[in-house]
């Protein structure tokens, strides 16, 4: 992929549009930065008590989290990244977007900030990645996830995506998804419709925030390098579910979710023996932002109650 060049007044102003952002998601909001493989990671930051890690989806980032900081915030010191190739944190180019290779920088990101134990929880495609992580901590590793929160989590049991890698594999595939991912511009819009249930409760403004990221070049291919792996990484994450069964789990799903469907839920639940479940009635694949308040009350619910804890 071509990548477009900016010159200084045109990041300067892509600065501007992350420091607009992470103002929006309210007062106490901290914007913060971390070196992670020698590129710079965006994150932010807010709250108090115990670690509460948040994992953005396939080109989302950081903001999609703006109205569920604020309300976490008394109960948990939130921290919510912009992976690398994501939203305002750096793309450097030949680094490993695989499932496991983004598990492992979540992994460093929060060694480098000191914990030792902490919730995690993944949104679409952040949803498998955060099994990976919890499941290296399984294996021996010093850190613990306490509990583990999957916000319809891409995952085996769900056949939307399945062609994507085999495609991506092919040069006249990739070729192919580089027209679609250029093109991503004037389809967000009805991309981004398509995620809710109901397009009535879209909240205002959101569009122009998570295109916001655009300005600055590497997404596309920073999306197409995580679609490439896509195949390899579910046949993976279902190797080391098994892995995860005693680790306090809540799965969260939009009955009307069109990316994956709420009918994987079921078969994913399966593998965990402390799980809970919570299905949101009428609701897409964006919960957190589509059902704000009920999203925030079975979240904090679940993170504060000592059930199924060891």
């Amino acid at each position: 992929m071509t990548e477009v060049k900016m010159n200084q007044a045109e990041m300067n102003e892509a600065q501007g549009i992350g420091a607009g952002v992470a103002n929006a998601v309210g007062q106490g909001v901290e914007e913060c930065w971390m070196d992670i493989d020698g590129a710079r990671m965006r994150y932010l930051r807010t709250g108090s008590g115990p670690a509460l890690i948040l994992l953005h989806g396939l080109l989302g980032y950081s903001y999609s989290w703006r109205y569920a900081m604020p309300a976490l915030a008394p109960y948990r010191t939130v921290y919510a990244p912009d992976m690398l190739g994501a939203g305002f944190s750096d793309r450097p180019k030949g680094i490993d977007h695989s499932m496991r290779g983004t598990a492992l920088r979540v992994l460093r990101f929060a060694r480098n900030l000191g914990l030792e134990s902490f919730d995690l929880l993944g949104t679409s495609r952040g949803g498998p990645v955060a099994m990976a992580a919890a499941a290296e901590c399984v294996d021996g590793g010093k850190l613990r996830v306490r509990r583990l929160v999957l916000v319809c989590p891409v995952n085996p049991y769900s056949p939307h995506g399945r062609w994507l890698a085999p495609l991506a594999g092919t040069r006249a595939g990739a070729a192919v998804v580089r027209v679609v991912l250029k093109r991503v511009p004037a389809l967000y819009p009805y991309w981004h419709g398509r995620m809710f249930g109901d397009r009535s409760k879209i909240p205002p403004g959101s569009l122009e925030g998570y295109k916001a990221p655009l300005a600055r070049p590497g997404l596309f291919e920073h999306a197409l390098s995580i679609v490439r792996t896509w195949t390899a990484d579910l046949r993976e994450l279902e190797a080391l579910l098994p892995k995860l069964a005693q680790i306090p789990t809540l799965l969260m799903w939009g009955s009307k979710d069109p990316a994956v469907y709420a009918s994987s839920m079921e078969p994913l639940a399966r593998h965990f023996a402390k799980v809970q479940t919570v299905v949101f009635p009428g609701v897409g694949h964006l919960p957190y932002e589509e059902c704000q308040e009920e999203f925030n009350r079975a979240l904090i619910e679940f993170l504060t109650s000592r059930t199924g804890l060891v």
